[in-house]
C-alpha cells in the first residue's frame, strides 16, 4: 500500500514539468464583464475534457499548471453564444488571449457533451460536488451504495450518515423534501443510476437565505441531483427474496417525475434487519437514542434513562437483535405554477425487535472499584405514522409565504426481563435483581411554522417575521416485578411490584423577526428580535400493589409544571466583497424559568441574562478553493426530564433524579473549514476544527446508597472543553486506474466528572484514521478496500488505576466481476476488531457475503440473485463505552447466517420512455463531471 501511494506522489510531481498559464476576459459585445462563464479545455483528439475555469467578477480567468500542447478552448455563457477557438502552446509559461466578446444567441445553442473524462469532486463555494458517474455502483444497487464510495462521506451500516466528520440531518431531491426530514427514506429507496450530482453543504435556515445575513442555524445536508431523463419519466424497481430459516425480504418504490411534479411512493417489509427509515420516536421511548456509543467514540452524555441494562439500537453501526419491519409511504411535490409550491408526504412504519443481551461494566470510585454484570432480554414492538406538509406562496414581487406543518403518532409497547448485580472489587455480591418490566405508551406531535418574507423596493432592505407553534402529548404506563437482594446496609430481600401512569404534555410557542438595511457598497445591518416559551405540564403517578390493592407512592410520584422562555433581541454587520463576506454581530437573551413541584408544594423562579456574540467569514480563493470561520455563542437550557426531583427505579439497581436546580449552560463554539478541488489532477481536501467551550455544563453526577444502588443526578460543573477535528484528501493514479482516499480525525474533551460528590477532571481522545482504496477495470471489474481505525482513551484524575485505552477497527473488502455479458459475481468482507488495552479483551467479528446474479430481460431489467449473507454465522454484536466514571462492554445477539434467493426488476428502463437514450443535442454545453 505504501509503494502505491508513494507511486502517486511521484506522478503528482512528474505532470509540473513543462506547464504554462492561460488567462484572458470575458465580456459581451459591448465590452461588458461577463462574470461566472464557463471556460473549458478539450483535447484535440477525442473532445476529453482536461481543465476546466469559470470567470470572476471582472470576467477575467486564468488556468495554471497546463501541459504544453494544443488544445480547443470553449467559453459557455446562459443565453450566449458558445465561444469556440484553437489554443496553440506558447514558447514561454504564459499565454494571454485578450478580450473574448460572445455574442447573444438568437436560437438554441449547440450542445457539446464531454463524457469521456468524468472529474469525481467539484467544490463551489462551500458546497462539495460528486459526479455519480466517476462512481461505479451495482447493477441496482441504491443511492446509499454510491455514497459509501464517495471521498470523505461515510455510512454506518445502520444507514447513518456522515460527510467530513458530521452527521448529514436532511437529504432532498433535486433541491425539493424528500419524505420529511428522514435521510434513509432517500438514501435506502432511491436507485443510485438515478443520481447525476451528489451535492454536501451546510443548509441555512430560511430566514437566512432570504436575508444574507448568517444566523448560525445549519443542517448538514446532501441534495441529490437527478439524471436529466429521470426528471421527466417514471423509474423505480421491485423486489423480492425468500431465504432459509424463514428470512424474507420485499421492497418496491416507484418514482414519477415531471419538470413540476415529484411523485414516489413506496413499500417494504423484511425481517433481515433492513430498515428503510430512521426509527428515532422508537429509540427515544426504548432509550436507545441515550444510549448510542457503540463504540464509534468516547462520550460524555446525560442520560435520562439511566439503566445499566439499556441495550444500544446498534453496535459499531450494526443493527442489534432481530428486527422485522413493514413500512410504506408516499411523497408529493408539485409546482402550481411560479409563484406556488407545494411539498407533502406520509409514512407508516412497523417495527418488531427482539434483543438479547448481556452487560459487563467496571463503575470506578475513590473507595474501590464496582463491577455491574447483567443478562436481559427485550421484546420490543413500534407503530408510527408521519405527515409532512410545506406550502409556499410567492403573493407578488415583493411578498412571499412559507407554511410548514409536521405531525406524527407514535405507539410503543416494551418487555424487558432482567438479571443483574453488582459486584465489590474481591468479588463477592453487594446486590442482585431479577426484574420483569412493562412498559407501553403513545405519543402525537404537531409542529406548524409560518414564515413571511418581504422586500422593499429598495435592493437589500428586506422584513422577514416567523411564527411557530409545536405540541407533544405523550401518555406512558406499565409496571414492574422486581426481587432484590442486598448483602450490604440493610441486608435482606425487597419485593418491588408497582404500576405507573405518565401524562406529559408540553407547548411551544415561538416568534422571530429579522430586518435588514443597506448601507450601500454592499453593506448591510440586520436587527432581530426572537421570543420562545415552552409550556410543560407532567403527571406521573406510581403505584405499589400489595394484595391487588393499588397504594398511592408520593415518594415516586410527581406532578410538575414549568414555564420556560427567553427574549432575545441582536444586531449584525455584514459586508460582501466579491471573494469574501463577512458578518459579525451580537445579542442579549433573558431567560425566566418557571416551576411548580406540586406534590412536594415547591415553587421554581429563576432568571438568567447572557450576551450571545456571533463571527461569520467566508473567503473564496477561487472558484474551487473556499474557506469558513465561525464564532457563536448559544444557551443550552436543561430538558424538563433533567428538572423533574424524582425518582425513576425502572431499574432496580441503577435509580435516576432530575434536579431543578440545573442553571442553562452557556456555550462558545468556533470552526475553521477549509476545502480545495484541483480540477486539473482531480484532487480534493476537504478539513475542519470544531472547538467549544462549555461554562455550567451539565454532566451526571454518580452516588451510591448504602446498599450500593447507584443513584444518578444531573448537575452544572464548571466546564467543559470540546475539540474535534476532521480530514480528507483524496486523489487518482491515473496510470492504474485507482483512486486513494486518506482520512484522519481528532477529538478531545476535557470535562468534571462528580462521584459520591468530589469533583475530578476526565480527558479523553479519539484519535482516527481512514483510508479508502477503488480500482477499477473497464466495466468488467472493480474492487475496494478500506480501514477504519480508532483509538480511544480515557484519564481520570481520582483514579489513575481506572484509566482506559481500547481500540475499534474495522476492516473492508468487496470485489465485483462481471462476465460473459449477463453474469455477475460481488463478494464483500467485514473485519470488525474491538480490543481493550486495559482489560486484554479482543473481540474479532469477520462478516462474509457473496452474491452471484443473472441478468435478464431487455437491457438487463430483470436480475437473479443468490446471496449467503454473515457466511461466517458471526451472530453478535459489540459494544465498548468509556464515560463519567465507568467503562462498559455490551454483547448483543445479531442476524446470523442465511441464504436467500431474490428477483429484482428494474422499471426505470421499461417506463421511461428517455430511459437508455442521450437527451436531444441542443440548449447548452453540458459538462458530466
Amino acid at each position: 500500500m505504501k509503494r502505491l501511494v508513494f507511486f502517486a506522489l511521484f506522478v503528482t510531481q512528474l505532470s509540473y514539468a513543462q506547464k504554462f498559464t492561460l488567462k484572458g476576459q470575458v465580456t459581451d459585445s459591448v465590452a461588458n464583464p461577463l462574470q461566472g462563464a464557463t471556460v473549458i479545455l478539450l483535447s484535440p483528439k477525442d473532445s476529453s475534457l482536461v481543465n476546466f475555469g469559470a470567470t470572476n467578477a471582472t470576467g477575467q480567468f486564468d488556468i495554471k499548471n497546463l501541459t504544453k500542447t494544443d488544445y480547443i478552448l470553449k467559453v459557455t455563457y446562459v443565453g450566449y453564444k458558445t465561444y469556440s477557438s484553437t489554443v496553440k502552446a506558447p514558447a514561454g509559461d504564459l499565454l494571454d488571449l485578450g478580450t473574448l466578446k460572445m455574442a447573444l444567441a438568437q436560437t438554441k445553442l449547440d450542445e457539446v457533451v464531454i463524457e469521456s473524462e468524468k472529474i469525481p469532486v467539484t467544490v463551489k463555494r462551500d458546497t462539495i460536488e460528486y459526479n455519480a458517474k466517476a462512481f461505479k455502483t451495482l447493477q441496482n444497487a441504491n443511492v446509499e451504495e454510491l455514497l459509501k464510495k464517495l471521498p470523505g462521506v461515510e455510512v454506518d451500516n445502520d444507514g447513518t450518515i456522515r460527510s467530513q466528520g458530521e452527521e448529514v440531518q436532511r437529504v432532498t431531491v433535486d433541491g425539493k423534501t424528500f419524505f420529511g426530514n428522514d435521510p434513509k427514506l432517500a438514501t435506502r429507496n432511491l436507485p443510485a443510476d438515478a443520481i447525476n450530482k451528489v451535492q454536501v453543504f451546510d443548509k441555512k435556515s430560511d430566514q437566512a437565505t432570504f436575508s444574507g445575513i448568517d444566523d448560525g442555524q445549519r443542517e448538514k445536508t446532501i441534495n441529490l441531483e437527478l439524471k436529466e431523463e429521470k426528471r421527466n419519466g417514471v423509474f423505480g424497481n421491485l423486489q423480492g427474496g425468500v431465504g432459509t430459516k424463514d428470512r424474507f425480504s420485499a421492497k418496491a418504490n416507484l418514482n414519477r417525475f415531471r419538470k413540476d411534479q415529484q411523485l414516489s411512493v413506496l413499500g417494504m417489509g423484511n425481517n433481515i434487519n433492513e430498515q428503510g427509515f430512521s426509527m428515532d420516536d422508537y429509540m427515544t421511548f426504548t432509550g436507545g437514542s441515550q444510549q448510542l456509543a457503540s463504540g464509534r467514540q468516547v462520550q460524555v452524555t446525560v442520560n435520562s434513562n439511566n439503566s445499566q441494562n439499556s441495550v444500544p439500537l446498534n453496535f459499531g453501526g450494526r443493527n442489534s437483535g432481530i428486527m422485522t419491519n413493514y413500512a410504506g409511504g408516499v411523497n408529493f411535490n408539485k409546482e402550481f405554477n411560479r409563484k406556488t409550491e407545494l411539498n407533502t408526504s406520509y409514512f407508516y412504519n412497523y417495527l418488531d425487535h427482539d434483543i438479547t443481551s448481556t452487560t459487563e461494566r467496571t463503575n470506578y470510585l475513590s473507595t474501590g472499584d464496582l463491577q455491574f454484570n447483567s443478562q436481559s432480554r427485550q421484546l420490543n414492538t413500534n407503530e408510527n405514522h408521519r405527515v409532512n406538509a410545506m406550502l409556499e406562496h410567492k403573493l407578488d414581487s415583493m411578498n412571499s409565504l412559507k407554511w410548514t406543518n409536521s405531525v406524527s403518532y407514535n405507539e410503543t409497547e416494551s418487555d424487558t426481563k432482567g438479571q443483574s448485580k453488582n459486584l465489590a472489587a474481591d468479588g463477592s455480591a453487594l446486590n442482585e435483581s431479577e426484574s420483569k418490566v412493562y412498559a407501553q405508551g403513545s405519543t402525537v406531535n404537531i409542529n406548524s411554522n409560518l414564515l413571511w418574507r418581504h422586500r422593499f423596493a429598495k435592493k437589500g432592505r428586506t422584513l422577514s417575521v416567523n411564527a411557530q407553534v409545536a405540541s407533544t402529548d405523550t401518555d406512558r404506563d406499565g409496571n414492574q416485578d422486581a426481587t432484590n437482594t442486598y448483602y450490604t446496609g440493610d441486608v435482606g430481600t425487597t419485593q418491588v411490584l408497582q404500576s405507573n401512569t405518565q401524562k406529559t404534555n408540553t407547548v411551544s410557542y415561538s416568534g422571530s423577526l429579522s430586518y435588514t438595511e443597506p448601507l450601500g457598497n454592499r453593506k448591510y445591518l440586520e436587527a432581530n428580535y426572537t421570543f420562545r416559551q415552552n409550556l410543560n405540564d407532567v403527571s406521573k403517578n406510581v403505584y405499589d400493589i400489595r394484595n391487588e390493592d393499588y397504594v398511592f407512592n408520593a415518594s415516586l410520584s410527581n406532578q410538575y409544571r414549568s414555564d420556560y422562555q427567553y427574549h432575545r433581541a441582536g444586531i449584525n454587520f455584514r459586508i460582501n466583497r466579491s471573494n469574501y463576506n463577512f458578518t459579525a454581530g451580537t445579542s442579549m437573551q433573558q431567560t425566566y424559568l418557571d416551576g411548580d413541584l406540586i406534590l412536594l408544594n415547591q415553587k421554581i423562579s429563576k432568571s438568567y441574562q447572557n450576551f450571545l456574540p456571533a463571527a461569520h467569514f467566508n473567503y473564496d480563493f477561487s472558484t474551487t478553493k473556499h474557506l469558513r470561520v465561525d464564532y457563536e455563542t448559544s444557551v443550552q437550557e436543561p430538558s424538563i426530564q433533567q428538572l423533574q426531583p424524582v425518582v425513576d427505579n425502572s431499574d432496580q439497581l441503577n435509580w435516576y433524579v432530575g434536579n431543578p436546580d440545573l442553571r442553562p449552560a452557556y456555550a462558545h463554539n468556533a470552526r475553521i473549514n477549509f476545502m480545495t478541488f484541483e480540477p486539473g489532477k482531480f484532487i480534493s481536501f476537504f478539513a475542519f476544527v470544531d472547538a467549544t467551550y462549555t461554562k455550567n455544563a451539565i454532566t451526571t453526577a454518580q452516588s451510591y446508597t448504602d446498599q450500593q444502588v447507584r443513584i444518578s443526578k444531573p448537575v452544572n460543573v464548571s466546564n467543559n472543553t470540546r475539540i474535534n477535528s476532521d480530514a480528507t484528501f483524496s486523489f487518482p493514479v491515473q496510470s492504474i486506474g485507482s483512486r486513494f482516499s486518506i482520512s484522519g480525525s481528532v477529538t478531545r474533551q476535557n470535562g468534571v466528572n462528580v462521584v459520591e460528590g468530589q469533583e475530578s477532571t476526565i480527558a479523553q481522545n479519539t484519535y482516527g484514521g481512514r483510508l479508502r482504496y477503488d480500482y477499477r477495470y473497464k466495466e468488467i471489474f472493480d474492487a475496494s478496500l478500506g480501514a477504519n481505525i480508532s483509538r480511544q482513551s480515557t484519564d481520570y484524575e481520582f483514579n489513575k488505576a481506572a484509566n482506559q485505552l481500547y481500540f475499534n477497527k474495522t476492516f473492508t473488502a468487496e470485489a465485483n466481476f462481471s462476465f460473459l455479458k449477463n453474469y455477475q459475481f460481488t463478494s464483500s468482507l467485514e473485519y470488525l476488531i474491538y480490543e481493550s488495552k486495559t482489560s486484554d479483551y479482543k473481540q474479532s467479528i469477520p462478516l462474509v457475503n457473496l452474491s452471484f446474479s443473472r441478468f435478464l430481460l431487455k437491457a438487463k431489467s430483470g436480475e437473479i440473485r443468490l446471496s449467503a449473507n454473515n457466511l461466517l454465522n458471526k451472530n453478535i454484536g459489540v459494544s465498548q463505552t468509556a464515560d463519567v466514571n465507568y467503562f462498559q462492554r455490551q454483547v448483543s445477539n445479531s442476524l446470523g447466517r442465511y441464504y436467500m434467493i431474490s428477483f429484482i426488476y428494474a422499471l426505470n428502463k421499461q417506463l421511461n420512455p428517455m430511459g437508455g437514450m442521450r437527451p436531444p443535442r441542443g440548449g447548452m454545453m453540458r459538462i458530466i463531471r
